[in-house]
């Protein structure tokens, strides 16, 4: 509800869940603290998802598909608005250590020759989540290992036929 509606009501979050808005405010003391529980699930479910694609041990292939496929569930699980989770501090630094292990996974990727090291750099690094969101709001019929199939061939050869 939240990703269709940022300002949905307490109300009626606890309506779509089928529970009465007391019963949400008995877990959740305010909206604040509602959307805070949701971002930190959805920011452990990301580490989850970097732990379980082992970017340091497995074969750099294997761990970007693995990597994909993990995002993509968690993108469609948790539809949420990072901004909005950037505010917190502790969520933000959180946030930033599984930035660094990703941006150390894609530089061991140029490394071992799997990307192209004459782009600018970031620019796989701002790609790839890019592709990760495009494919799990516009292509909710494909399962997230379809999915992963399609961002990491655009990811790996890009659109073009050279």
């Amino acid at each position: 509800m939240l990703a269709a509606d940022p300002g949905a009501s307490i109300a009626s979050i606890a309506a779509e869940a089928g529970v009465d808005r007391r019963t949400v405010y008995r877990r959740f003391a305010s909206r604040e603290e509602l959307l805070a529980a949701i971002y930190e699930s959805r920011l452990t479910a990301v580490e989850h998802a970097i732990e379980d694609a082992r970017l340091r041990e497995a074969p750099v292939a294997v761990a970007l598909h693995r990597y994909v496929e993990n995002v993509i569930a968690v993108n469609r699980t948790w539809p949420v608005d990072l901004a909005r989770m950037l505010a917190d501090d502790a969520l933000r630094r959180r946030r930033e250590t599984s930035v660094r292990e990703v941006d150390a996974f894609l530089q061991r990727a140029t490394d071992e020759g799997l990307l192209r090291a004459d782009l600018p750099t970031g620019w796989a690094a701002a790609l790839l989540p890019s592709l990760m969101h495009l494919v799990a709001r516009q292509m909710p019929e494909l399962s997230p290992a379809q999915a992963a199939d399609v961002v990491v061939d655009t990811f790996l050869r890009g659109l073009g036929t050279s």
